[in-house]
């Protein structure tokens, strides 16, 4: 599943939250570090067996059941209905007899009287129902055992089907059968999973969980039978599919798996085309514009049936459409197997920086994920469609909107998940960063590789720390469902990926990382791991107790705060070498790296294993100086998680001091001078400035507009993938907040922060906040700047630079992000800053003024 992309999803939640942090006493705290906390030994609590062994591996007697289906249905494409029938022949291999079996009915989610409706929260969201169909309409359900057909004894309970056997199934392989005959609506949208998109030339469907499906029984946890809620996605047997669809001809059809009757569902022409394109590195034409309205492309039925087969999967999708573009071209894997990457999307998707690329991002994607294991399916599919991003077997549902950056990021991420969890089968129910984790981790090394680094883009850890380790963050190790919806983005997807960076990077080393992963995915691949058998297998193929590191960073909410304390030197003398001191002010552990110039010009790094916390909070070594040090500086290159970087740095030099006479009122008095004066700014009636900036290739607007008296509208908004992270409407007294489409209630600190910022310079009406200015100036970038704390009424702190020679303001810092602002120029006799470059999700992104009005006429309307 997408979570747009983890980085921006990200981003978009500390846009909804600037300016919003309550102030924090700025007294350092004591460490709350404790040793013996994160090296307790006693982290597995359970020894290995002979179903899963202690080294991480599948046991001698480990075993899994199977289901292998059999689908036929028809696509009513008047009623938007899908009607059919399943046999599922369910095969239980484990050593226990089953007097019941469990299915899942996922579409019954999207009906009324849902379970995952009743606990739908009432501003909505990603996972909420648009509206409601009648979900599985089960028509009969028959078992065929011993020999003998009866009509099934079964209940349904939500989004689960139990079957009550008549004859216990045995144990060690016995079979049974299940015929379903069933019908459901396929919804306009479903959850961002499946649905349907109207388009100039028709409907495309995307169609998913469109079959009961057998629950899993295994050794953990017998039938794993949680309902189906929305966040949580699937966890499923592995077997082999064969499966079709009956839609009106004009439609082309693709689905997971082989197409086994291309010459009853295609014309020879388009049959010649696609062979040439299995044959071709670049892209092939299969179905242009020009032939969505041309008789020869179709055979000359009224209807036509497409019989897939997909081998070996735990779940098959598919999608149909008149509208839909068809282009394709070759996989080249190591191995010398064949496969074919194609992608279908309608003409309102195409373009050179849009879906002409997709099929291009297909074969890439696919080729270099195979560095782990190899791609196992004969087709890579990508549709466009109204799904944002979701993955299947062998086929994968990305928003039709999707461009550059954004696009190749989404087909990335879906197609990674081909590896986790479609060839590792862990349970997404339970584990969310199982697979989003993982596969945002090895996205990263695909983003790196595709096209020499075309969308590649190196990620500031430190600027993300704060927010992924805020007060309210959730453990990694909680169910979907449990974790709150604007922390998903971090404890699902970007917080277990960047622990397998440090875990690589950091730690073990790549070479000793790479062998423990791939093994980990070749011993696991096509079963069902669990996250002890991920950690065992990691510890004991790389050689390596490891078990503090999983504690902290996936069963805690743990932080980190490295900082050097002092400097001093053996016997005072500089050229006996330097004593420094590091202090552990957080919870949690990690390796430290340090960078250490001296006086002479010499530079060096220091590379402290996590160990040397095994001793306390604090720690002092010897770095063999044979001069005085100037700095000395904790994670130069920003590649760990500290939440606080003030206190990352020693230097020598002594800070310049604020002049005598300067004070906070008076730097505040010039920097309103420098932008136009006092009488100028007051004299302005409105403001509406426009900005564009990007965030992994894709755009991102800032639309502000201000009008005395307090009136204020600001939007975030992201036009490829129709999104609005961020709305604020200020109307007198009235503040109103929505993120991502959902009103967000604000606190009244909120609120009040949100009114005295609404200006169109603020400083102009500092009178009312309490100012303090540092006695020393600091750098920002080449510029000496003074640092005065603006602590407001309402509680919020914010920190502002001011350029020591021009008095103009050059950065701003919130507890949510900072700016750095530059570029200033005059618009009506007022500058104003064109450049803004926001620390926003771990990111720094330039935000470049497209448009600046001052006094354009603006209306009350103009604030809705």
């Amino acid at each position: 599943m997408k979570f747009v992309k983890a980085s921006v999803i990200a981003l978009f939640v500390l846009i909804g939250n600037a300016k919003m942090s309550i102030a924090q006493n700025a007294t350092p705290p004591a460490s709350k570090y404790d040793q013996h906390k994160v090296f307790n030994p006693l982290f597995y609590t359970t020894n290995g067996n002979e179903y899963r062994t202690a080294g991480g591996e599948p046991g001698v007697k480990y075993w899994q059941n199977r289901a292998d289906y059999k689908l036929a249905v028809t696509l009513d494409t008047a009623e938007h209905k899908v009607s059919g029938n399943v046999e599922i022949t369910y095969t239980n291999n484990s050593p226990d007899k089953l007097p019941f079996i469990w299915l899942q009915l996922d579409q019954n989610i999207y009906r009324e009287d849902s379970r995952a409706e009743a606990t739908s929260v009432v501003t909505g969201g990603r996972f909420t129902n648009k509206a409601f169909t009648k979900g599985d309409e089960i028509k009969s359900v028959t078992v065929i055992q011993n020999g003998k057909a009866e009509k099934a004894n079964f209940i349904i309970n939500d989004t689960r089907l139990q079957i009550r056997l008549k004859d216990t199934l045995k144990a060690n392989g016995a079979k049974l059968s299940i015929k379903i005959d069933y019908a459901f609506t396929v919804p306009e949208y479903g959850t961002d999973r499946l649905g349907r998109l109207n388009t100039k030339n028709g409907w495309i469907y995307e169609v998913a969980q469109w079959y009961p499906r057998m629950e899993v029984y295994d050794d953990v946890l017998g039938w794993n039978s949680i309902p189906y809620l929305g966040s949580s996605e699937f966890y499923l047997e592995y077997g082999d599919f064969e499966y079709s669809i009956t839609a009106p001809a004009n439609l082309v059809v693709v689905g997971s798996g082989e197409l086994t009757n291309p010459t009853e569902a295609l014309t020879a022409s388009t049959i010649a085309k696609l062979a040439k394109a299995a044959a071709s590195p670049s892209t092939v034409t299969i179905r242009d514009s020009s032939d969505i309205n041309s008789k020869s492309f179709y055979p000359n039925k009224a209807n036509l049936t497409w019989k897939f087969k997909c081998i070996n999967a735990r779940d098959v999708a598919w999608a149909a459409s008149r509208s839909f573009i068809w282009d394709a071209a070759k996989i080249e894997l190591k191995s010398g197997r064949k496969c074919l990457a194609q992608s279908v999307y309608p003409i309102e998707s195409s373009g050179k920086d849009a879906w002409n690329r997709a099929t291009e991002y297909v074969k890439h994607s696919i080729e270099l994920s195979s560095r782990w294991y190899e791609f196992t399916y004969p087709v890579a599919t990508n549709v466009a469609g109204i799904v944002g991003g979701m993955e299947y077997p062998g086929i994968v549902f990305c928003g039709s909107n999707a461009t550059k950056g954004g696009l190749w990021g989404v087909v990335n991420h879906e197609f990674g998940h081909n590896w986790f969890p479609m060839i590792v089968g862990s349970n997404e129910r339970k584990y969310a960063w199982m697979d989003e984790g993982f596969n945002t981790f090895i996205n990263d090394f695909d983003t790196d590789d595709f096209n020499k680094g075309e969308y590649a883009e190196t990620q500031n850890v430190q600027r993300i720390a704060k927010a992924m380790f805020n007060p309210n963050a959730d453990a990694i190790m909680n169910t979907p469902d449990v974790i709150q919806n604007n922390y998903l983005g971090f404890a699902a997807y970007q917080k277990p990926a960047l622990g397998l960076h440090i875990l690589r990077d950091q730690i073990l080393g790549a070479d000793r990382f790479d062998y423990a992963f791939k093994t980990y995915v070749k011993r696991w691949a096509f079963k069902h791991p669990t996250p002890w058998d991920f950690f065992r297998t990691m510890e004991n193929v790389a050689g390596e107790d490891l078990s503090w590191f999983f504690k902290e960073w996936f069963m805690t909410d743990w932080k980190l705060d490295q900082s050097v304390k002092e400097v001093t030197y053996v016997d005072g003398d500089v050229t006996k070498g330097a004593l420094i001191t590091i202090e552990n002010l957080e919870e949690m552990a990690l390796p430290v790296v340090i960078a250490i110039k001296e006086a002479n010009g010499k530079t060096d790094t220091v590379k402290l294993p996590a160990e040397i916390w095994e001793r306390g909070s604090k720690w002092t070594f010897k770095y063999k100086s044979t001069s005085k040090l100037v700095n000395v500086t904790i994670d130069p290159k920003a590649q760990f998680p500290d939440i606080n970087t003030s206190n990352n740095t020693w230097t020598g030099i002594a800070a310049k001091a604020v002049p005598a006479g300067v004070t906070a009122n008076s730097v505040i008095d010039n920097y309103i001078k420098a932008i136009g004066g006092a009488d100028k700014i007051k004299a302005v009636k409105d403001v509406y400035i426009t900005s564009i900036g990007t965030v992994q290739g894709i755009e991102v607007i800032s639309t502000l507009k201000l009008k005395t008296p307090n009136k204020m509208f600001q939007e975030i908004s992201v036009p490829t993938m129709n999104m609005v992270p961020l709305k604020i409407i200020i109307a007198g007294d009235s503040v109103s907040m929505q993120q991502n489409g959902q009103v967000t209630p604000l606190p009244a600190a909120a609120k009040a922060s949100l009114l005295a910022n609404a200006q169109i310079c603020p400083e102009i009406n500092y009178g009312t906040a309490t100012l303090s200015l540092a006695p020393n100036l600091e750098a920002v970038g080449d510029a000496q700047a003074y640092v005065i704390t603006i602590m407001q009424e309402s509680g919020i702190k914010i920190t502002s630079y001011y350029d020591e020679i021009t008095g103009l303001k050059i950065k701003e810092v919130t507890n949510a992000g900072s700016s750095e602002l530059s570029n200033y120029q005059a618009v009506n006799g007022i500058k104003i800053p064109f450049t803004r470059k926001a620390e926003m999700g771990g990111q720094l992104i330039d935000f470049k003024v497209k448009d600046a009005k001052i006094d354009s006429g603006l209306k009350d309307e103009d604030f809705k």
